[in-house]
């Protein structure tokens, strides 16, 4: 890992009257950003087809791979692996076969009981063909049909075994749904096109497609797409919700919108607390693109710094914190970016990210400040210190491996060579989000976990249990 959080995955899901493959493979490239290692679709035509492969969409999803795989009704997937290694076997759409037909599912999120449910369906004498905990979700939702073939009844009883985060895009059949696990730790919406309804992961989709952002899927909430409509089930509410911080501060797109709060706008009022919280003296605001760039301008906007940009990006390589071994992603660092002198050479610069996980990024492009010759590096970070682990889908997950960990602020501007480095406090990032603090999940900055975890404080609870 790098300065950034691996992104998870990213679904879709189609209704249609017309053949939803083009409109699957668009929405897919549109949330490209969540997953880059794999990509595939599921499509009913009969019988449910795939076409799933390693690489970007574009790589997996080709035309001569499409030439041959038509559908109305379909789902998508795109990959990051956190629970199952990066391999073709756990390429997503996962389909089986159960004596009431057939069943694909994409999931976007992490169980966080799968170890311990896995142990006992194998006690139970069930095989399992890949390490994902997708497979997983499928096999019970199978055991499940193959006592009532209702699915609906099917989907309510697997989530009462499964515990964690999950958005769910399944096709049973010709039957598409969307899950949203009842914490709504993953984003999940519904949209109308000319053709049909879709599920995303994010509502750009549904702008790039010329479609219409309906709402947000519950938490909780199970919806049936067809393609004249909507049908909703849900299971019992919960007092409070854990949406995950991460989705505004760095992983969705900035035109998406969730679960009310548009995720551009959230990144500027980030930058804006970051001024008035984290002020410094300086000459010019700077932000490492493309993930600091909204809250660069917030920052700028309070603090009167002039905003110019210090860096420009090179699109067309690997992004680095895919990238196995350290020497790479430092070279990956260099070949992404490259100073702009004239706006860096004897200034007094502020330079704006988003977080800092890892900080290996972060020094890296204060060296390349200071070689371009400028005067002082202050850093300043619009997501309070990551310090604790995700079990819930985001590739964070060792205590050690934290710039923040043990260390004061200062350590860590030493640590990435800047003067200065300034965070987002907890409580300025909730009230940039505009949400409830009781809604959010904020465990990798506070170590307290919305929902039971082995050796790890549970929200509001009082003492570590021994």
């Amino acid at each position: 890992m790098s300065d950034k959080p691996g992104h998870y995955c990213g679904v879709a899901g189609m209704a249609l009257t017309i053949d939803a493959v083009p409109f699957l493979r668009k929405s897919l490239r549109v949330i490209q950003h969540r997953g880059q290692e794999s990509a595939g679709i599921a499509v009913f035509n009969g019988r449910v087809r795939s076409v799933r492969g390693m690489g970007l969409v574009h790589e997996v999803l080709t035309p001569h791979a499409l030439s041959n795989i038509h559908g109305t009704s379909g789902i998508g997937h795109v990959r990051y692996s956190t629970t199952g290694s990066s391999c073709a076997e756990n390429v997503a759409p996962i389909v089986v076969t159960t004596a009431q037909g057939e069943v694909a599912l994409a999931h976007n999120g992490d169980i966080v009981n799968a170890v311990k449910v896995r142990q006992k369906l194998q006690a139970e004498g069930w095989a399992f063909l890949t390490t994902t905990d997708s497979e997983i979700i499928v096999r019970i939702m199978a055991n499940e049909l193959s006592q009532n073939p209702d699915p609906v009844r099917a989907i309510k009883n697997t989530m009462k075994i499964i515990d964690g985060a999950y958005a769910l895009t399944l096709m049973f059949n010709n039957r598409v749904f969307g899950v949203r696990d009842p914490l709504g730790f993953r984003p999940l919406c519904v949209g109308r096109l000319q053709d049909g309804y879709c599920l995303a992961s994010e509502s750009a989709v549904f702008d790039v497609l010329q479609g219409e952002f309906l709402r947000d899927v519950l938490p909780g909430e199970i919806v049936e797409i067809t393609s004249t409509g909507m049908l909703s089930h849900s299971v019992p509410a919960l007092p409070s919700k854990a949406h995950c911080m991460f989705e505004w501060v760095y992983f969705a797109r900035p035109d998406s919108v969730i679960d009310g709060v548009e995720v551009y706008l959230a990144r500027k009022r980030l930058g804006r607390i970051l001024a008035e919280e984290q002020p410094v003296d300086a000459d010019v605001v700077i932000p490492v693109p493309d993930s600091g760039r909204a809250h660069a301008m917030g920052y700028s906007e309070v603090s009167g710094i002039p905003y110019d940009e210090g860096f420009m990006k090179n699109r067309y390589v690997e992004r680095t914190f895919i990238m196995p071994e350290p020497i790479a992603r430092d070279e990956g660092v260099m070949l992404k970016l490259n100073p702009i002198k004239s706006t860096l050479k004897g200034k007094r610069v502020v330079i704006v990210d988003d977080s800092i996980v890892r900080g290996t990024t972060m020094r890296r492009i204060v060296h390349m400040a200071r070689r371009a010759g400028a005067k002082e590096v202050h850093v300043r970070i619009g997501c309070p210190p990551v310090k604790a682990p995700c079990y819930y889908g985001i590739d964070m997950k060792t205590r050690e491996q934290f710039a923040a960990t043990n260390r004061s602020v200062e350590e860590i501007a030493r640590l990435i060579t800047a003067d200065s480095v300034g965070y987002t406090s907890i409580s300025g990032l909730v009230k940039a989000l505009g949400m409830q603090e009781c809604d959010l999940c904020m465990a990798c900055l506070t170590g307290e976990y919305p929902t039971h975890v082995t050796g790890e404080m549970m929200r509001f609870q009082k003492k570590l249990d021994v």
